[in-house]
């Protein structure tokens, strides 16, 4: 999720390379990969999507981002893990397990719709309503998560999940994807605690609660979720990127967009593709 398109080009020779074939993290313009320093899901998260896309610089590169299902035919994702310049859809999502290529229940894709604002960039310009939706060609039996009213104030304990890196060495060949879904539990942080422009009202900054770990490259896509009042998980964002400028995953602030700032285009969109 923090590669520039020039580097990308690099990015998927060297992973397709060195992984032989292997599947591995979506490696687009902004996309998150695998968690650094999580652990392995200590329970099921049904409303967990994976989404296996192949990149358009290397058709050979195959790669995954992360998603949320919000309705019986309908994942919430990044903007950028459908965006035809960066990525293509492998044409299937895998709902509601916590392996990624197996389990769960595989649904084509029928449609996607992603926020006319988006933008793909970098810098303070980052991404801008960079989320998207997914309808599936058919209803799946997991129940989906709900949307929070509201992201918690910062402080408040969120979690964050996701397939991507385990490493963020600038070593590529370092690099290690894995099977088992991810999850880290992170914290609100305060628009103060990501670099100037990055955070605002539509997108959250994120501080990790364990040392040295934060969302990374294939992690795109993915849900951030607090609890509600009665212990429930809720949506509160989407994986979009880094909070700051040139450092590794693992040594800074992660910057999800705000799914609570989109809940009426969600809706409204939802109604017109229904």
């Amino acid at each position: 999720m923090f590669s520039s398109k020039s580097s990308r080009r690099a990015v998927a020779r060297i992973a397709t390379v060195v992984l032989a074939g292997a599947v591995c993290a979506a490696l687009t313009t902004g996309s998150a990969g695998a968690i650094v320093n999580g652990q392995d899901s200590t329970q099921r998260y049904p409303s967990m999507v994976s989404i296996p896309v192949t990149g358009v610089d290397d058709p050979t590169f195959k790669g995954f981002c992360g998603g949320s299902l919000i309705g019986s035919q309908w994942v919430l994702t990044a903007a950028h893990c459908v965006d035809p310049t960066l990525v293509t859809l492998d044409g299937t999502v895998r709902i509601g397990s916590e392996w990624k290529t197996s389990g769960g229940t595989v649904r084509s894709v029928q449609k996607t719709v992603s926020h006319p604002g988006y933008r793909n960039g970098e810098g303070t310009s980052f991404n801008r309503d960079d989320v998207a939706l997914i309808r599936l060609n058919r209803p799946v039996a997991e129940k989906p998560i709900r949307i929070a009213d509201k992201p918690g104030r910062p402080g408040t304990p969120t979690r964050v999940l996701g397939f991507g890196t385990t490493n963020d060495s600038p070593d590529l060949s370092d690099w290690v994807f894995p099977d088992r879904l991810q999850e880290l539990d992170t914290r609100r942080g305060a628009v103060s605690e990501c670099a100037p422009g990055y955070a605002d009202s539509t997108r959250l900054c994120t501080i990790s609660q364990v040392p040295k770990a934060m969302a990374c490259n294939g992690d795109s896509g993915g849900p951030q979720l607090q609890r509600d009042r009665k212990g429930r998980w809720e949506l509160i964002g989407v994986t979009s990127g880094p909070g700051a400028p040139g450092v590794r995953c693992s040594e800074g602030p992660g910057l999800y967009t705000s799914a609570p700032a989109y809940a009426g285009w969600i809706n409204k969109t939802m109604a017109r593709n229904g």
